[in-house]
């Protein structure tokens, strides 16, 4: 989405398939924009075997042995969709007394748009930010374990940010025609394993 990190209140890492969310949140706890963090996410379909713990365990892991102090992080270790990132965090925040103004949401670079949308209609009173490791497309599919898997997921990522606004789920977000060309071409070409099933 473009947007600079900056100082907020409180950082939410959202769980999901890529250790770099921990890098990034690590790059931004040094460079002062937040105090604590809520690492946030159980254990799904898309992750149980990479992280049979939990993403929020893993991802908590991983920061600690980046250097974060244990102080700083909060876990959240039941969420299972993006609602429940925001919702639980949100209120484990709430619960500690920690007052949320401004929020940066970092995540895959791909559900950023995803994780914004979802934060305004779930917890409009704040403002979020989103960001995510600075890496070139190539290079962060490169990385990926199994491209088609990442492709496939991309393309249910898309599909999600056109459908959620109609079940309530996230606010509508101007979606270019020459997104939804390319996401009906790729469904078309059999990317289609983490559509949303009726």
């Amino acid at each position: 989405m473009h947007q600079p990190a900056r100082p907020v209140s409180a950082a939410v890492a959202l769980g999901g398939c890529d250790l770099g969310v921990v890098s990034a949140v690590a790059e931004f706890y040094r460079a002062g924009l937040f105090p604590t963090v809520v690492f946030t996410g159980g254990s799904t379909a898309a992750t149980r075997g990479r992280f049979p713990r939990g993403e929020a365990v893993h991802f908590r892991e991983e920061a600690l042995a980046l250097g974060m102090p244990k102080e700083a992080i909060m876990l959240e270790p039941r969420a299972t969709n993006t609602g429940q990132n925001i919702d639980f965090a949100r209120d484990m925040l709430e619960d500690a007394g920690v007052e949320v103004r401004s929020v940066l949401l970092v995540c895959m670079p791909y559900m950023q748009r995803r994780a914004y949308a979802t934060c305004r209609r779930r917890w409009p009173q704040v403002e979020p930010v989103c960001a995510s490791q600075t890496v070139a497309f190539d290079e962060y599919a490169k990385a990926r374990d199994d491209e088609a898997e990442f492709i496939a997921m991309m393309v249910g990522d898309t599909h999600r940010v056109m459908e959620y606004p109609h079940r309530g789920f996230a606010i509508p977000q101007e979606v270019p025609e020459q997104v939804r060309e390319s996401f009906e071409r790729l469904r078309e070409r059999g990317y289609d394993a983490w559509l949303l099933r009726d």
